[in-house]
């Protein structure tokens, strides 16, 4: 399935008979929402989501990032306009890790045409608007699960017997530093991927069989011939983005939501230090 738009894809779909519903979806991890920025100048159509309030739940023992309760995000996307049979494309300022999140909330909820605009807003070169949109309310009803989801068991248990990817910087991986939870380090037996190594330096996914190279060199393998393999990152938001690569490579992962902010936040569970897995 394919899981990005290019801009000027998407500029010729828009301007055709069938435009997909647009989700702006700018976030800045421990910044305001990015509510102003829309204001200031979005893509024509497009609706803002809240990250925070609408596709998260209030941090806590899940996470700083749980998953939202059901009924608030399902509310959300059909503020937006989102249905059932109406193709979706997700975009936020052109770090991707929102837009992802967005784009992996509605799959997980059952949705089956969702994209990502690849490079974000960074990369758009057409028309912005400051003209609020009020769309028709949409009739998209979540159904759950429809992707996999991995708990802090399931997540060591992958670590132990399968191949769980870490999509945190290496340096908070190694325990360097870590600006946001209790502890630093990682889950014993996972690997470092960093979600940066996804993109190239104009912030774009790298082509398929680049990143099938790299997830291949990490132990992951197209078709599902290899492991079974799960994502994690600091609080299941930037993890949303290595899962649209590990897919754009062919490769089926499942997502630990709760990630490091929720399996630091029990003190039985044990942390690994350093450059190697375990």
């Amino acid at each position: 399935m394919t899981v990005i738009i290019s801009a000027s894809e998407l500029a010729d779909r828009m301007a055709g008979p069938r435009p997909p519903v647009l989700l702006d979806v700018r976030y800045v991890p421990g910044a305001p929402p990015g509510r102003p920025e829309y204001e200031a100048g979005h893509l024509p159509g497009a609706v803002f989501v809240d990250l925070e309030a609408e596709l998260a739940g209030p941090p806590g023992a899940g996470g700083r990032h749980p998953l939202p309760d059901v009924a608030v995000f399902g509310a959300a996307m059909r503020r937006a306009g989102v249905s059932a049979g109406t193709p979706v494309v997700v975009y936020d300022a052109g770090l991707g890790w929102a837009a992802a999140r967005a784009w992996w909330m509605l799959r997980w909820a059952g949705h089956q045409d969702v994209r990502v605009l690849d490079g974000g807003l960074v990369g758009w070169d057409g028309t912005l608007t400051t003209e609020i949109p009020v769309p028709e309310a949409g009739d998209f009803t979540p159904v759950p699960d429809s992707l996999p989801l991995l708990d802090a068991d399931g997540a060591a248990a992958l670590a132990r017997d399968g191949l769980l990817l870490d999509a945190r910087a290496a340096e908070r991986y190694r325990g360097d530093v870590e600006p946001l939870d209790r502890v630093g380090g990682h889950i014993p037996g996972a690997v470092s991927a960093p979600t940066a190594e996804n993109v190239g330096a104009d912030g774009r996914f790298l082509p398929a069989e680049t990143l099938a190279a790299r997830f291949k060199a990490l132990g992951a393998t197209a078709g599902g011939t290899g492991p079974e393999v799960g994502v994690y990152c600091g609080s299941g938001v930037s993890a949303a983005h290595q899962l649209v690569a590990l897919e754009i490579a062919g490769i089926p992962a499942a997502l630990y939501a709760g990630s490091w902010s929720q399996w630091t936040a029990d003190p039985e569970r044990p942390v690994a230090t350093g450059p190697d897995p375990s």
